[in-house]
């Protein structure tokens, strides 16, 4: 198989893991005596520290953690030379969803299924699915990140006559409806009011909305969804219905404290945010705190998610029990993960929990919306199975070539063409 993102001599790696390149796997296997009580603990996230030291620890006085902490965009780089030489190796690690996948597909990580085996029941489907390879379990996650859609009240008020999340929904209840309200809204406010300020804001309901994953059987697949997605940048940019900034940059953030300009200095009313789980507590309570109460949140336009952190531990560990036995504890524990959902709001992947919780929570910067619940019924529709090693680098050349189509540098078939030449030249499909 070409898996380009999966370095190569990943896949022949430390004699301590194989008798040979392509030889028969002899990691360490559960079931002995661990070498020592300490775990080696590498992350990108400061959430799994907090995890680690407040509930973890107390739970397990026993074992000693040593934690390390890299931004998540030195981590890969910093992961795979040990991985490589079997040498200085964590013996567990946190895993983004941009590259989980890379890691899950390398055959490098101690297989999960007796942990899996025992909690199968009460764990979300589509993380597992994200964590596991050719019939094992690989990777576990604690939370799910189902992505929805938030709103201004005032101005769903303002321009819809009811700021109802029901009756919202049926706004943006698919991607040809949402559209529509995009050109409305921009009637109603004689274009100051944008459906987005990004358009960027729309990929992943697009890439949820696919029937077909980038790749198969070695060959570039481009679904549907994400040619519409391309023809949605166009139609929103050229009719000015976006506010023509990129994600995560000032004005991508202005737009959610109401202060966002167009190239003219003119005010832009920005109608919504595309976000999941975290962009609730992470990206809008702390970026536009000015706003709580004004804020809704319906499911959207299509069932996506984004995001989310699962746990896997090196099939060379000396100690796979403990290592098995953080990651069970972290991933699938129903009283540290109620604890944890109470104290974090996050919405964790354990079922039981989440049909405990569910009806408890109301959000103030939601105006009083359960948003818990609504994030746990999302969660049910996210397919899991189109999720692939590669996915990184072909979605950065496919969001370049949008960009050139919708600001007009070329036209879509030239940006098509150019996206299939770029990825067929640098990795092989």
């Amino acid at each position: 198989m070409k898996k380009s993102v999966v370095l190569g001599s990943l896949l022949c790696a430390a004699a301590l893991l194989s008798t040979s390149c392509g030889g028969k796997k002899e990691g360490a296997k559960a079931g002995g005596k661990d070498a020592s009580k300490k775990l080696v603990v590498w992350s990108f996230t400061d959430e799994l520290e907090g995890m680690i030291n407040d509930f973890y620890k107390p739970a397990h006085p026993d074992m000693t953690v040593e934690y390390s902490m890299t931004p998540t965009d030195q981590f890969p780089n910093k992961l795979d030379p040990v991985l490589q030489s079997g040498s200085g190796t964590p013996d567990v690690f946190a895993l983004e969803n941009a590259f989980v996948r890379k890691y899950i597909e390398s055959d490098l990580l101690l297989p999960l299924d007796d942990v899996y085996a025992e909690v199968k029941g009460k764990m979300a489907d589509y993380p597992m699915k994200i964590g596991s390879y050719n019939g094992h379990v690989y990777g576990m996650a604690w939370q799910v990140c189902p992505g929805a859609l938030f709103y201004r009240r005032s101005l769903a008020k303002k321009y819809l006559g009811t700021d109802d999340p029901a009756k919202v929904q049926e706004y943006v209840k698919d991607l040809d409806t949402f559209l529509k309200t995009a050109k409305l809204l921009s009637d109603k406010s004689n274009g100051k009011c944008d459906i987005v300020s990004s358009t960027g804001d729309m990929f992943m309901p697009y890439k949820g909305a696919r029937k077909s994953p980038w790749v198969v059987n070695d060959k570039l697949v481009i679904d549907p969804a994400m040619e519409k997605y391309m023809d949605m940048c166009k139609i929103l940019h050229d009719n000015n219905w976006e506010g023509r900034v990129a994600q995560w940059s000032e004005g991508w953030f202005a737009g959610m404290k109401g202060s966002l300009k167009d190239e003219k200095g003119n005010p832009i009313e920005v109608f919504s945010y595309l976000l999941p789980t975290w962009g609730l507590h992470y990206v809008l309570k702390q970026n536009a705190p000015d706003t709580a109460g004004d804020w809704a949140m319906c499911a959207g336009p299509a069932n996506y998610y984004w995001g989310g952190t699962w746990i896997a531990a090196y099939k060379g560990t000396k100690n796979p029990n403990a290592a098995k036995e953080m990651i069970k504890y972290l991933a699938t524990d129903d009283a540290f993960l109620e604890s944890y959902a109470k104290a974090s709001g996050d919405t964790v992947g354990n079922l039981n929990v989440q049909n405990k919780l569910k009806d408890t929570f109301a959000d103030p910067y939601l105006a009083g919306q359960n948003h818990y619940a609504e994030f746990c019924e999302m969660a049910k529709g996210i397919d899991g199975s189109l999720i692939q090693g590669s996915d990184q680098q072909i979605e950065a050349l496919f969001t370049e070539a949008t960009a050139a189509y919708a600001n007009g540098e070329k036209t879509k078939e030239q940006a098509l063409k150019d996206f299939k030449d770029q990825v067929s030249s640098t990795m092989g499909y």
